[in-house]
């Protein structure tokens, strides 16, 4: 299986623009820019881009491991927190905020399990080369 996107840009780097497309259309020529990367402007960027995928990959892994644990998932919510150094032009980390529902028979440490072993597996993390740290909220 493969996924594509495309990526256009022209322009220089501070007064370029740029349009990404994903081969779902969800994103269909969405706009990014040097304001949406490293300042605040309409659109998207990269690093964006990644906390994103990071959180619905890390999200779905939560709700398999629970599955094949014999369980069913209620509520999953992520939040992912990427950080990027703006003067080594480095992400430095991701931190996954999960806030979870209580599932009938799981425990807090089986749940902290499942949810540290979706950490260190889903696809998304094992293609980062950064930290990734985890917080979780359960039975919230």
């Amino acid at each position: 299986m493969k996924r594509t996107a495309n990526a256009h840009w022209n322009g220089t780097l501070k007064d370029g623009k740029g349009e990404i497309t994903t081969q779902s259309t969800t994103l269909n020529k969405t706009q990014y820019s040097f304001k949406t990367r490293f300042e605040e402007g309409v659109g998207t960027n990269p690093e964006e881009l990644i906390a994103a995928a990071h959180a619905g990959c890390f999200t779905m892994a939560v709700g398999a491991a629970l599955t094949q644990a014999g369980f069913t998932p209620g509520d999953l919510t992520t939040d992912a927190i990427l950080d990027l150094d703006m003067q080594a032009l480095s992400i430095t980390g991701i931190h996954l905020e999960l806030k979870a529902s209580k599932i009938d028979g799981v425990d807090d440490a089986k749940f902290n399990e499942v949810a540290e072993g979706a950490k260190a597996n889903c696809i998304i993390s094992k293609v980062l080369n950064a930290p990734i740290t985890l917080n979780v909220t359960y039975g919230a």
